[in-house]
């Protein structure tokens, strides 16, 4: 990554990713995973297939940017791991929503309640 592409704003980054890229960061903001696991957490989530071809052009992308780490876990299995940056943008997304969303102490007391029943 450039030293331009580094001191882009998180917020910049993040409005130009698709929703499939940020689901992705999502799911590795719960810890590395290998390719498949990631799959597998986006078909849950999607309730359908997700191709590879559409999976891992989408982690090298994230890659090339900066937002995941690629490691080898053996010579046929890949680990991707969210970085700071990738980190960041996941909290500016969340930023973002919960902006929308908390117009009032109601919904923020459902945003916490969420919060507290997720753990």
């Amino acid at each position: 990554m450039s030293e331009a592409q580094a001191v882009r704003n998180e917020g910049d980054i993040v409005s130009e990713l698709t929703a499939f890229q940020q689901n992705i960061l999502v799911i590795l903001s719960k810890e590395p995973m290998y390719g498949l696991a990631i799959k597998r957490e986006l078909e849950e989530y999607y309730g359908d297939d997700v191709n590879h071809g559409r999976l891992y052009p989408n982690l090298d992308e994230l890659v090339d940017i900066g937002l995941i780490e690629k490691s080898e876990l053996d010579k046929r299995t890949n680990q991707y791991e969210l970085t700071d940056a990738g980190r960041r943008v996941v909290l500016s997304r969340l930023e973002w929503v919960f902006s929308k969303f908390v117009t009032d102490a109601e919904r923020a007391g459902e945003l916490r309640q969420l919060v507290d029943d997720s753990r």
